[in-house]
């Protein structure tokens, strides 16, 4: 039996210029991406908005990656983004469940990211909360990170927990390992590199998913 494995293009940039070349190269391409944001705290680097986002309008659906500190004070901008799915750091906040709450209370998807010194254990209690989870596969907060494999363990122990959450994967995937990725039951594979950084980026994305497709669960 198959599953369906989305592999989702993330951009990332601090360039609002690129933001729109970004939107528009995939545009006709996917359905859904994901918009990566950093705030120079809880990441070195810094990118665009809420703001810019809203410019670009997007045909595609989308999630927001807050690589952030406080990452309620960004809900209610990117809610009227048209955010689909808000996605924060375990490792930002002090109380998860508050976190959880307050996206509730704004009527927004919910999805939290593991650094990948994180395990699955500190984030057990949080999991029936969520409607998806994030596993980062890279230190966050840099383009073209270096694909850390271990990581790949946490899905199993994730599934165990709760067999149906939607699980993502983030950071340094490309042609070289997405097929390995695939293979360890996530259901969405977030690519930024490895798409933007080629000279056809729905080209590139179409590639991947194509490889993606031919894997059974």
């Amino acid at each position: 039996m198959s599953r369906q494995i989305r592999v989702v293009p993330a951009l990332l940039t601090d360039d609002v210029s690129a933001l729109n070349q970004m939107v528009k190269a995939i545009s006709s391409a996917v359905q859904w991406a994901q918009v990566d944001i950093m705030d120079g705290q809880f990441v070195p680097s810094k990118s665009i908005g809420w703001q810019e986002i809203k410019a670009a309008k997007p045909k595609f659906d989308w999630e927001a990656h807050l690589m952030v500190k406080e990452p309620e004070s960004y809900f209610s901008g990117f809610k009227s983004a048209r955010a689909r799915r808000i996605i924060f750091h375990f490792e930002a906040v002090t109380d998860p469940k508050v976190t959880i709450d307050t996206a509730r209370k704004l009527d927004l998807d919910i999805g939290m990211a593991l650094n990948p010194g994180t395990p699955v254990s500190a984030v057990a209690e949080y999991l029936p909360l969520l409607d998806s989870i994030l596993i980062m596969s890279v230190i966050p907060g840099f383009y073209g990170s270096k694909f850390i494999p271990e990581v790949l363990d946490k899905v199993g122990e994730i599934r165990a927990i709760r067999p149906e959450i939607p699980i993502g994967i983030d950071g340094g995937i490309k042609e070289s390992n997405i097929l390995e990725v695939a293979a360890s039951g996530v259901g969405d594979i977030c690519v930024g590199s490895g798409i933007f950084l080629s000279a056809d980026p729905a080209a590139s994305w179409r590639h991947l998913q194509t490889l993606v497709d031919a894997v059974d669960a």
